[in-house]
């Protein structure tokens, strides 16, 4: 499967060069031209790395950056036409992994992205047995979750259900596949099992230690996102 780059640039010409330079070198690429539609893009859960100008209309990058964090871990390198030092630190306060100024040079441009993910490929294998989201840990292997430490007692398929979630952090899943995925196509019960049990998550977890990690999306299911406010 191709690697999935995200372009949020709004210089038509600057965007479509970066979409046939990475194209030539094998990457599928998508293009976004404003903040808003950029980071709608940035959180679907199909994105292997993002490449985020600074100036965006709509949404700053900064706030697309800022906004992005909070609920995925996609490598992101910024752009600015700006060469100056309070820039490059806004950017990567704000959790960009990367910095470059234009105009820059394309291989310098794919180094970078090669380096980046790369970088993301060992921290991925790190983390295969481990699910994270702030001080909520899900270890998959021992079937056992903690919250700053402390063991949460779940059952099996509450387990099973979070960590369908995590796995899809900043996706909205439909309560049907929900269904589908943790208790199989050939589960006959009460579709509203789903409810049932991300209540007795919400009850273990967000309400217990006062955090909101599962959010309900009005009319089309459920979505966890990586924040504890």
């Amino acid at each position: 499967m191709k690697t999935r780059i995200l372009v949020i640039e709004d210089e038509v010409k600057i965007a479509r060069f970066l979409e046939l330079e990475l194209n030539h070198e094998g990457y599928e690429v998508e293009v976004v031209h404003d903040g808003r539609s950029g980071y709608e893009k940035a959180v679907s859960g199909n994105i292997d790395l993002i490449i985020l100008d600074l100036m965006l209309p709509g949404i700053s990058g900064i706030e697309v950056c800022r906004r992005v964090r909070r609920v995925s871990e996609v490598p992101i390198i910024m752009l600015t036409a700006k060469d100056d030092v309070s820039d490059k630190v806004m950017g990567l306060d704000s959790g960009a992994d990367d910095y470059m100024t234009k105009s820059f040079a394309i291989e310098e441009l794919l180094a970078r992205i090669r380096v980046v993910l790369k970088r993301k490929g060992k921290i991925e294998a790190a983390n295969t047995h481990t699910l994270g989201a702030g001080n909520l840990l899900l270890h998959k292997d021992e079937y056992r979750v903690t919250y700053k430490d402390k063991e949460i007692s779940l059952s099996k398929k509450e387990f099973e259900l979070l960590r369908y979630l995590m796995e899809n952090r900043g996706i909205v899943l439909s309560r049907e596949k929900i269904l589908d995925h943790v208790w199989g196509y050939d589960f006959y019960g009460d579709t509203n099992v789903t409810d049932v049990y991300i209540r007795y998550l919400r009850n273990k977890i967000d309400q217990k230690y006062e955090v909101q990690f599962i959010h309900t999306v009005r009319g089309v299911g459920y979505m966890f996102k990586e924040n504890e406010e």
